[in-house]
């Protein structure tokens, strides 16, 4: 059975980059992996849209959200943490775990936060050190308007650190002309590798906050990475099969150009979305983004029954996490995928729902969809 991934993470991964991950593997410490390394410093800040350089560890995103954590705040720090989703929460977790103070701002599941809400926090207490939020809650596929926030939040003394795991190379995010103090990413999402990878960078503001933290940190030091990284070297030994094949990635990406892979991931994801709405679905976020697209299940139809319909076709998609279980399903659209894979999970979709007693008229989906991939 042919298999088609289209979960939200890990996402598929181009011929090229699986080709130049399987070439005999190098040593990290020699001329040869520092040109490597060189051209991957180089293509990542344009990746990121910053001048700072982008730290790299071998870890999942997780790891680098931990590392923006400890390498910047002090026990008792009070920071606003954006929770609208299993990852927005995972910052508070985060902070909590070292005994920083958690001043949240809840938004219910499938909702973008309002930035008043945030100005409003920031401005009863001006000894808030930063503000965490998420562009692609990936567990919701809501967006948040990280422009609008960091407009706010440029004029406090608090830093603005950014969850890009399933945004970076999917959705504009001008770190530097935005004022992002800092924006953590993972591989396995937008550029298109296996899991494996995390990334940080830092604006001046946030390295400035570095030699004062007192978090305990080892290996998730950012210093210490950002005296390696400018010798082309990392602080311990790095995934090298995955930064060769992520030198590769970056070149897919880099030369299709950022406005192309933004404009080609918006198509993808409107025409994802006029097809589940074309068939009577109903999208779950208000203000949905170009990573997935999460669908609420059709009453009396349980999410799980979705997926597993899928399963048995070979194609993998996403159910809900806690208390979205079995209410909604997750369908992505981001990194090495085009249109017709958005055609091919719709006309899937229509034929699972089909199975499951659903009034589906078969077509509709790949129909409504259609429209859009052909302007």
């Amino acid at each position: 059975m042919k298999r088609y991934l289209l979960a939200p993470g890990p996402t598929p991964i181009p011929p090229e980059v699986l080709q130049a991950m399987a070439l005999p593997i190098i040593h990290h410490r020699t001329p040869e992996y520092e040109a490597i390394f060189a051209e991957v410093r180089r293509d990542l800040r344009l990746l990121f849209q910053c001048q700072s350089e982008v730290l790299m560890f071998a870890a999942s995103g997780s790891g680098a959200m931990e590392g923006a954590v400890v390498n910047t705040l002090s026990p008792g720090d009070q920071v606003v943490v954006i929770r609208g989703g299993k990852f927005g929460e995972r910052w508070a977790e985060i902070c909590e775990a070292y005994g920083v103070r958690v001043l949240p701002v809840d938004v219910p599941y499938g909702k973008s936060v309002e930035p008043a809400s945030v100005a409003a926090v920031l401005q009863r207490d001006p000894a808030i050190k930063a503000v965490f939020a998420t562009q692609s809650e990936t567990s919701t596929g809501a967006v948040h308007d990280i422009q609008a926030l960091a407009a706010i939040i440029r004029r406090t003394p608090a830093i603005l650190v950014v969850d890009a795991v399933s945004s970076l190379g999917v959705m504009d995010l001008a770190m530097d002309a935005w004022g992002v103090d800092i924006v953590v990413a993972g591989s396995q999402k937008g550029l298109m590798l296996p899991p494996g990878l995390a990334f940080a960078a830092l604006s001046e503001r946030a390295w400035a906050l570095v030699p004062g933290a007192r978090l305990p940190k080892y290996y998730f030091n950012l210093a210490a990475e950002r005296k390696a990284i400018e010798k082309n070297q990392s602080a311990y030994t790095p995934a090298v099969s995955l930064v060769v094949g992520l030198r590769e990635s970056l070149r897919l990406i880099l030369a299709e150009g950022l406005p192309n892979v933004f404009a080609r991931h918006d198509r993808l994801a409107r025409a994802t979305r006029a097809g589940v709405q074309a068939l009577g679905l109903e999208l779950f976020a208000d203000q949905p983004g170009c990573a997935c697209t999460a669908v609420k299940a059709p009453a009396g139809i349980e999410g799980g029954a979705i997926v597993k319909g899928f399963r048995k076709r070979g194609i993998t998609i996403a159910g809900g996490q806690a208390s979205m279980k079995g209410k909604i399903f997750r369908i992505a659209h981001m990194g090495y995928v085009d249109g017709f894979d958005v055609l091919t999970v719709l006309g899937a979709l229509e034929l699972v729902l089909a199975d499951l007693g659903y009034p589906v008229k078969l077509g509709e989906g790949v129909r409504a969809a259609e429209e859009i991939l052909q302007k």
